[in-house]
Formats: structure tokens, C-alpha cells, sequence
């Protein structure tokens, strides 16, 4: 007769993985990378032009302005449980055409894993607990590539999705995203079609681990469903330059995204189409200091009496470029929104060229 105690497994495994239906699929993608992008409430499909274009929108690679860039960024919630991480880069491969990389992991470490706690005499050995880790991985390769009309560019990613728990469960995923970009004057058009193909992970389970005996009964938790699907969504945004003073211009971007699983809960709400705006505003000194705004993240709640109320989320950023080095901060919101807990985001990029021979 063995007792084992899972409850610690298997809240993790409900919260991270198992409990998640297609409308939430993948949802660590939708957090957003760069703290330029985050300041901005991720107003970025239109003006994206660096190495983050290969998630915001790959088509923003032919807007690269050197022949290499390359970002980073770390970030964490609450205290630290969890973190996520960002590393980009992108390159000119000639004149017309761009590539791209992308790696994104969001995770939660050192979890403790009791389910061998209690040893086959019935004895407490905390020498037997161990430690696993809950993680969500995306690769991102991308190409980009101007078009024979002018100021128009197409890019595409080919995602591959690999989630983790411990010894628990894993799961890979493909999809695919499409981006267009259009320049006129100083008006930027963007569009981005995520997960065009809709992003399947499938899912495989060590049953060994997840059975448990207690006394004399047998509990399997394993679930039965082992897909998720992440549906298609649209982002739409439009983003025009301004000439403020002297050495002083102003970018101002606003973002439609449009998902269509369903109605949600944001400004403008819909059955099964709803859309969520975003707009983000960057100042610059001389394209070396940046100050950022941003608000997002609308969202209608049901108060105590039934009365609907609309909450928002501003976002406020800085940033500093000096050749080719460019250091960005963001105070945002990366967490639960409902419960208002401001991160510290920074990032760091650096655009160099090939050295003239």
C-alpha cells in the first residue's frame, strides 16, 4: 500500500496545461517582447522595424536599418515565481530579402515535487522531494521580403511551440503567421494574420507519474484531451510620424486586433468577433532619447451589482540609442491585470553592419 501526495503536481499541471481550451491556447505568446513594445501597449504592427519584427511582424524586417540587429529581454512576475525570457535577431541577406530568429521561454522553476514524500514504510522523507520545472518554448524563424510595389514588404514565421512539465507532460506545436507592411509617405500600414493555419500542440503523458495509489484505490490523472488549439486572430494597426519641434518628432501608432473564438470581455465585444485596441505614442530627442505612453488592455467588468465597468492599462517607458546600442525600459503590467501588479522591464539592442572589406 503507498500513499503519495500530488497535490502540489497536479495544481500546476491543471493551471499550466491541461485546464486551457482553444480560446486561451499558448497564451505566453501574447505577453509581447522588447520594453520599447511594452511602453507602447504593443501598438506595433505598423512601425515594428527591428529584430522584434520577427514577432510583432515579420514583414517589419526589410525596415532593418543595419545589416545585423539583435535584442534581449528578461523579465519576471510576481517576485520573481516566474520568468520570461526574449533573444532576437535579425540580418539582410541582400537588398530585398531578411531573416530572422526568434526564442521565447516563459517558465516556472524549482517546483517541488512531493508525490514520493511518503516512502513504501508510510514514513515522511523530505530527502525524497525533488524539484522540476514548468516551461512554454517558441521558435521562430522568419523571413521577409520587399515587393516590386514600392514601400510594400511580406514576411511569414514558421513557430514551433514545445511546453514542458517536468517528467509530467510535454507537448510541440507549429503554426504560422502572415505580415504585410505599407509605407506612404509618412503614414505605416500594418497587417498580421497569427496563427493563420491555427497552432496545434499535441500532447503526451507519463501515466506512470500521474497514477497514485491510496490505500486501496487507484487514481489516474491523466486527462483524456491531449490537443489545444490556438485559433486565427487579425491585427491591424495604422501609425503616422509627426514633426513635433526642431529636433523633437512624435510616433503614433493605434492597433485592431480581432479574434474570433468567441465573445471577450474588451471594448468592443462581439459573438463571435471581438476587437481590442491598442495605442501606443513615442517621443524622440534626435533619435536619441525616447519617452513612450501607451494604453491597452481593455477589459469590461461585471461589478457586484451587476453594473459593467471598463478598466484600462497604461504603460510608460523610456529608452536610449547611441551607436547601435539601444537600452529600453518599460513599467507594465505583464501579469494578472486584475490585480494591478507593475513589473520593471528592461531590454537591450545592438545594430551593427558588415565590416567593409
Amino acid at each position: 500500500m503507498r500513499l503519495r501526495i500530488v497535490i502540489p503536481v497536479l495544481v500546476f499541471i491543471s493551471n499550466l496545461a491541461f485546464s486551457q481550451t482553444a480560446k486561451y491556447s499558448n497564451e505566453f505568446l501574447s505577453i509581447g517582447v522588447g520594453a520599447r513594445s511594452l511602453g507602447m501597449s504593443n501598438a506595433m504592427v505598423a512601425n515594428t522595424s527591428d529584430a522584434t519584427s520577427g514577432y510583432w511582424n515579420p514583414a517589419g524586417l526589410t525596415s532593418l536599418k543595419t545589416d545585423f540587429d539583435a535584442g534581449l529581454m528578461h523579465a519576471e512576475y510576481f517576485a520573481g515565481i516566474a520568468k520570461y525570457d526574449y533573444l532576437g535577431g535579425a540580418m539582410a541577406l541582400d537588398t530585398n530579402s531578411f531573416l530572422g530568429a526568434t526564442i521565447i521561454r516563459f517558465g516556472v522553476d524549482d517546483i517541488p515535487n512531493t508525490t514520493d514524500l511518503i516512502d513504501s514504510d508510510g514514513n515522511l522523507d523530505y530527502d525524497r522531494i525533488s524539484r522540476f520545472s514548468a516551461a512554454d518554448y517558441a521558435f521562430l524563424l522568419s523571413y521577409a521580403r520587399n515587393t516590386s510595389i514600392s514601400n510594400l514588404s511580406y514576411g511569414a514565421n514558421v513557430k514551433v511551440i514545445y511546453r514542458n512539465i517536468g517528467k509530467f507532460a510535454s507537448a510541440w506545436g507549429f503554426g504560422l503567421d502572415l505580415g504585410l507592411q505599407y509605407k506612404l509617405n509618412n503614414w505605416q500600414l500594418g497587417l498580421l494574420a497569427r496563427d493563420i493555419t491555427s497552432t496545434f500542440n499535441a500532447w503526451t503523458f507519463n501515466e506512470d507519474e500521474l497514477i497514485i495509489e491510496v490505500q486501496d484505490s487507484i487514481f489516474n490523472f491523466a486527462p483524456d484531451n491531449s490537443l489545444e488549439i490556438t485559433l486565427p486572430r487579425l491585427v491591424l494597426g495604422v501609425a503616422r510620424d509627426f514633426k513635433v519641434y526642431k529636433k523633437f518628432s512624435a510616433l503614433a501608432e493605434v492597433d485592431l486586433e480581432f479574434t474570433f473564438d468567441g465573445q471577450r470581455h474588451v471594448l468592443i465585444e462581439g459573438d463571435p468577433i471581438s476587437v481590442d485596441p491598442k495605442v501606443g505614442i513615442e517621443i524622440n530627442y534626435n533619435q536619441l532619447a525616447f519617452v513612450r505612453f501607451g494604453v491597452g488592455n481593455f477589459q469590461r467588468v461585471e461589478e457586484f451589482d451587476n453594473k459593467e465597468s471598463m478598466t484600462l492599462q497604461p504603460n510608460f517607458g523610456i529608452g536610449i540609442q547611441f551607436k547601435g546600442i539601444t537600452i529600453d525600459y518599460a513599467l507594465t503590467d505583464i501579469g494578472d491585470q486584475s490585480i494591478a501588479l507593475y513589473s520593471n522591464v528592461f531590454s537591450l539592442r545592438y545594430s551593427f553592419d558588415r565590416k567593409s572589406e
